[in-house]
């Protein structure tokens, strides 16, 4: 049985190890179909997962990398034909479940999606986890009302890849967006990705009063803390806040006043667990009307599977701007 190459995760003597391995099919974590990966991209969760700065597996050892995209290998499961391009993104991948960091995936068929049409794989990694879950947060917040007529929306974080891919479809859509950041050097960048102004985290006063004064319609949060805390008391009447992420800290310290007195709604976003049903109809937008026109800008970094050690770090001390795709094959 032929081998290949993987970027495996295991935990030894209490410290997590990643590194490259010779695994066959027959190695991976059960699934209906086998996919020939040729692209996956890296999110910081998986920085988190393979230097063991978060605990992320729930078990070991298990291949790197919530993200893959590639054509089918083979498959038991009749909605799918060897050569067919497919993604998975998120679904346990790297957490239960063999991820994308290997030459070939076997993956259950209910995490499956069809690459859209006019999409490749290096677009749908381009995209991935990141791009999934900023059109989730927009189809959510939409599905609660939020409509561009009604104001502006914030995106924190803006530089990240959830960021700037929020920033991307949300002016596409036809808001106005705003993008909180602390990276005075990159405005150009998400101005370029459609943002009308950039607000730089330094010059932000997160005031103390339980409600400030009402500046945005929405917002989309990637960092959590006192970002968090802030948009609760600054989001106007029946407005949105996705909440989607903790590079900042995990900490929530609000009351609730900014719930009852202005009817301000908390979603949280929770790409990897979403059901299949939804998982399709996002991905449908993503192709059309939430489909990114500034990919180009987005993907900062494009490396082999051989660079992929030395690529996390970055993650962790906060210095990415935009997307990586990693070339499998």
């Amino acid at each position: 049985m032929a081998t290949f190459k993987a970027f495996r995760i295991n935990e030894i003597d209490k410290k997590i190890v990643a590194r490259f391995e010779s695994l066959t099919v027959d190695d991976l974590t059960p699934g209906e179909v086998v996919v020939r990966v040729s692209h996956s991209g890296i999110n910081y969760k998986d920085a988190l997962a393979a230097t063991g700065a978060g605990k992320i597996l729930r078990k070991y050892p298990l291949v790197g990398g919530i993200d893959l995209a590639g054509v089918v290998d083979s498959t038991s499961d009749a909605r799918f034909r060897k050569g067919d391009p497919v993604l998975v993104t998120g679904s346990d991948l790297s957490e239960q479940y063999d991820g994308g960091y290997a030459q070939y995936a076997r993956v259950k068929a209910e995490s499956v999606i069809h690459i859209p049409d006019g999409m490749d794989a290096f677009r749908a990694m381009a995209i991935g986890t990141a791009g999934f879950t900023a059109a989730l947060a927009i189809h959510r917040m939409e599905h609660n009302g939020q409509l561009p007529a009604t104001g502006p929306v914030v995106v924190t974080g803006a530089t990240g890849g959830v960021g700037s891919l929020a920033i991307d479809m949300l002016a596409a859509r036809g808001y106005e967006v705003l993008a909180l950041s602390g990276k005075p050097q990159s405005a150009e960048y998400l101005k370029t990705l459609g943002a009308a102004k950039v607000l730089l985290r330094s010059a932000v006063n997160f005031g103390s009063r339980p409600l400030e004064k009402a500046l945005f319609a929405g917002a989309i949060d990637n960092v959590g803390g006192e970002v968090l805390t802030w948009l609760t008391r600054t989001v106007d009447y029946m407005g949105n806040i996705a909440s989607i992420g903790l590079a900042g800290s995990a900490k929530l310290e609000t009351t609730v006043m900014p719930f009852i007195l202005r009817g301000v709604n908390l979603l949280g976003i929770n790409s990897s667990a979403t059901p299949r049903e939804l998982r399709l109809a996002v991905w449908k937008r993503i192709g059309s009307d939430l489909a990114p026109r500034h990919l180009d800008q987005i993907v900062t970094r494009i490396i082999s599977l051989d660079e992929l050690p030395t690529a996390f770090d970055m993650y962790l001390k906060g210095g990415v701007v935009g997307r990586t795709v990693v070339r499998i094959g």
